[in-house]
C-alpha cells in the first residue's frame, strides 16, 4: 500500500499488542463500530505510541468489547520532527487553549504545559482546571490521529510561572517570546534537541517576569514589531522552530 492510500485509512493509538494482534480502547472502538462502521476485513493504521505505525485489518469487534485488528506489516512513523519541544503557554481566556493546543500538537510540540503568569485574565479553579485537562488531553489525541503523529504529544496540569521556569533543565534550549524586545529569531542557534518555548497571555509578560526568566538561561527573543496575539503566537514560534531545524 503506497502513502497516499495510507492517510485516508482511519487512525488510532493503542499500546495492547499481542503478537500480531493489537485491540484499540473502548472509546474507539464505539467510534469504530458506530460511525465509521467498519467490518471485518477493514483497513486501518494503528500507532504503538512509540513511533512504529501498524496497517492492520479489523479482526473483529462488537459493541461492548475493545477492536481487535491483526498487524499486516510494520514500519517507523515519519511523522515524528528529530527535535523535542516543549511549549509553555500562559492561560488564555475563554477556549482558545483548545485551539492551541490543537494546532501545536499538530505544527510537532511533545508536550504542552499551562502556566499563569501574572497578566492572565483566566484563572480557573482547581476543579475547573481539572476538568479543562480532561477535553485538552483528548483534543491533543484528536490532532495526532489527524496529522498522522508517532506519539500522542502530553498536556499537563496548569502551573505558576516561577514553577514553569523550573521546570527547564540546563540540557535544554528555551526561550521566551516577549513583546518588549530580544534577539532576532533568525540569530538564535539551536545546540539541543531539547527545546522549550514560552508564550504569554493576551497581555504579554511583565517585565519582571521576563527578567526571571532571562536570570535562569532563558533567551528573550522577538517575533518582530507587530504584536501578535496570543493564539498567533505559538502558531508562528513553532512554525519558525520546525523550519529552522528542518522539521517542516
Amino acid at each position: 500500500m503506497n502513502d497516499i492510500e495510507r492517510w485516508r485509512l482511519p487512525r488510532f493509538f493503542s499500546t495492547d499488542i499481542s503478537g500480531n494482534k493489537i485491540y484499540v480502547d473502548p472509546e474507539d472502538s464505539k467510534h469504530i463500530v458506530s460511525v465509521l462502521r467498519m467490518r471485518r476485513g477493514d483497513k486501518a493504521v494503528i500507532c504503538d505510541c512509540a513511533g512504529t505505525d501498524h496497517l492492520c485489518v479489523l479482526d473483529s469487534t462488537t459493541p461492548h468489547e475493545n477492536a481487535c485488528f491483526e498487524i499486516l506489516e510494520s514500519r517507523k512513523n515519519t511523522a515524528e520532527p528529530d527535535i523535542e519541544v516543549t511549549l509553555y503557554q500562559a492561560m488564555p481566556k475563554s477556549d482558545k487553549l483548545e485551539f492551541i493546543v490543537q494546532k501545536a500538537v499538530e505544527l510537532g510540540a511533545a508536550r504542552i504545559v499551562p502556566f499563569l503568569s501574572k497578566r492572565c485574565v483566566s484563572r480557573p479553579d482547581e476543579k475547573s482546571a481539572e476538568k479543562k485537562l480532561v477535553r485538552l488531553k483528548r483534543i491533543a489525541y484528536e490532532a495526532a490521529k489527524q496529522c498522522g503523529r508517532g506519539k500522542v504529544p502530553e498536556v499537563f496540569p496548569m502551573t505558576d510561572f516561577d514553577k514553569a521556569v523550573s521546570q527547564v533543565s540546563a540540557e535544554e534550549n528555551a526561550v521566551m517570546f516577549y513583546e518588549c524586545g530580544g534577539v532576532k529569531f533568525n540569530t538564535l542557534s539551536f545546540t539541543s534537541k531539547k527545546i522549550s518555548i514560552f508564550i504569554g497571555s493576551e497581555g504579554g509578560f511583565e517585565p519582571q517576569e521576563a527578567e526571571f526568566a532571562s536570570s535562569h538561561g532563558i533567551t528573550l527573543v522577538s517575533l518582530g514589531e507587530r504584536i501578535l496575539r496570543c493564539e498567533t503566537a505559538p502558531i508562528t514560534a513553532l512554525s519558525l522552530l520546525m523550519n529552522v531545524t528542518g522539521n517542516l
